[in-house]
């Protein structure tokens, strides 16, 4: 039976579990010997339920029906706590761009407590944009509706398309303005705020780690590293050093798996720090994402990342390397010799490996073996701009293997191309070789395209639809949305009507803020 929101039973694992600071005093300052910290959310005017996920409401075995009582809005706003809730912000460091930051932590994250879901499991509520915590540096702790907009419909797409993520439950307008500089460029304006509840087993990341081991606390660390373990690493050894190792070797294994799963549905992160790597495994901190859509493997939708293009599309498996290069370095005090460390981050390569060749081969609808293997390397060199990468993967299964017409082999591929124009004679070879190949797979066709639907989207979150659900709610219209998050629950099947939101990306979109770069500022 689905339970009331107001009447969830909230604990706090974490807090009892884990040394911190009971003191509620939210005054920015370095935090030393606790991994978190008793955080009060700051209260807004006038909180307003806008969107509300039915699919998380239901994991959490919450009546999935929106609910009509105004005290839910005040809960996930921050401005009324239930039972049980005793709120706190999680302490941690970080690389960010490759260079050693500090202390960071939940600097407008506040989390709620953690309930049970409808399988007993543990999951925490946190609320980003709540308000100011100790780790909030020279920022007032608040989100504006683009971003939390962003995070919310992002949340549920990945989660739709089959990838580990952090969710969001819900969306409330504050009331209030937030002044935010979207491009760091000298021209912030007043923006309306917004809260989004994000849902996770943790939000635990590489930087908690980072810390502790950076300050020499190494007996928290050790705690830490017990806490993690024991809640969701069961297969790991029971104790010594060999229980640190597994858990290692499995947090590399699971990180491989997540990028294997964005390089396949063109999803960049932006903001790949190790703050922003969940030890868990999934995709966490939604910023200046984007999707692939012309072929440009060094682009990235983070304008601050412009220059250097660390996190661009095609560099994302080596940075999940180096990032887990940084987490093995804070796990040495615990007893780990650099060689099983490396042991661990050479299971990160062969898993990340091994995944890519079979996941390319699904996707190519192609068997196993050294033909299908150089087929799918030499795709890159034959894409190039013109052709959007979500489309391309989704014709392909429509591509006829029999006959020699290269014309009505083409056909299926021409609504993936941003020029009109022929497509060049690299991709047009590398298509008859693929066809070649194909044909002795020996698969009907219907079968053919019913397997490779299952691996390539039909819908992916492009930044100028998510632009446009952000016009559209600042105007107060929040049909958009709700189409989006409706549609990208299902985004590997054709829904009729739905046409427009599988459409490569419109040239007034080419250049618009929001649809081709974004930054950090949110």
């Amino acid at each position: 039976m689905n339970k009331d929101f107001l009447s969830l039973a909230f604990t706090a694992a974490f807090t009892r579990s884990l040394p911190g600071e009971a003191s509620a005093d939210n005054r920015p300052r370095q935090v030393t010997r606790a991994c978190w910290s008793h955080v009060e959310p700051a209260p807004v005017s006038s909180p307003s339920l806008l969107l509300w996920s039915e699919s998380v409401a239901s994991s959490l075995g919450i009546d999935p029906a929106t609910p009509r009582d105004p005290r839910v809005a005040e809960v996930l706003a921050g401005n009324r706590l239930l039972p049980g809730m005793y709120p706190w912000a999680a302490a941690y460091a970080g690389h960010q761009f490759g260079h050693w930051a500090g202390q960071l932590g939940d600097g407008r994250a506040i989390t709620l407590g953690e309930v049970a879901d409808s399988q007993g499991r543990a999951q925490e509520l946190q609320l980003k944009g709540a308000g100011p915590t100790p780790y909030s540096r020279h920022a007032d702790g608040r989100a504006v509706l683009r971003s939390s907009l962003r995070e919310f419909l992002c949340s549920e797409a990945m989660h739709g398309l089959g990838i580990p993520t952090t969710r969001a439950l819900s969306l409330v307008a504050t009331g209030d303005l937030v002044v935010r500089d979207m491009f760091y460029d000298g021209h912030p304006r007043a923006e309306p705020g917004a809260i989004v509840c994000r849902v996770a087993p943790s939000f635990i990341r590489f930087g908690n780690f980072q810390l502790h081991a950076a300050r020499g606390e190494v007996d928290i660390l050790r705690r830490l590293a017990d806490y993690v373990i024991d809640g969701w690493f069961p297969d790991a050894a029971a104790s010594g050093a060999a229980r640190y190792r597994e858990w290692f070797a499995d947090t590399c294994r699971r990180t491989a798996q997540l990028m294997v799963d964005w390089m396949r549905t063109g999803f960049i992160h932006g903001v790949m720090n190790t703050d922003n790597m969940s030890i868990l495994g999934l995709t966490i901190d939604y910023g200046p994402y984007g999707w692939l859509e012309p072929f440009e493997p060094d682009w990235t939708p983070n304008t601050t990342d412009a220059e250097g293009r660390r996190y661009c599309y095609g560099r994302q498996p080596q940075v999940a390397l180096w990032n887990l290069a940084r987490l093995a370095e804070s796990l040495r005090p615990l007893g780990l010799t650099d060689a099983e460390l490396q042991d661990g981050l050479d299971d990160y390569t062969r898993h990340y490996e091994g995944g890519w060749r079979a996941m390319m081969n699904a996707r190519l609808g192609l068997p196993p073996g050294p033909d299908s293997q150089a087929i799918a390397e030499a795709l890159p060199q034959a894409l190039d701009a013109a052709v959007d990468l979500t489309l391309f993967h989704r014709q392909l299964a429509r591509v006829p293997l029999q006959g020699d017409d290269e014309l009505l082999r083409l056909a299926p591929l021409r609504g993936a191309l941003y020029d009109t124009g022929a497509p060049g004679p690299a991709l047009c070879d590398w298509l008859g070789r693929y066809v070649a190949l194909a044909r002795t797979a020996g698969q009907e066709p219907e079968a053919r395209r019913r397997a490779m639907d299952q691996v390539n989207p039909l819908y992916v979150l492009r930044n100028w639809l998510a632009q446009q659900a952000i016009d559209a709610a600042e105007q107060g219209e929040l049909a958009p949305a709700r189409r989006l998050l409706r549609v990208l629950r299902r985004p590997y099947e054709e829904q009729p009507g739905e046409e427009d939101l599988a459409m490569q990306r419109p040239e007034w979109a080419r250049d618009r803020p929001g649809c081709s770069a974004l930054s950090c500022s949110s």
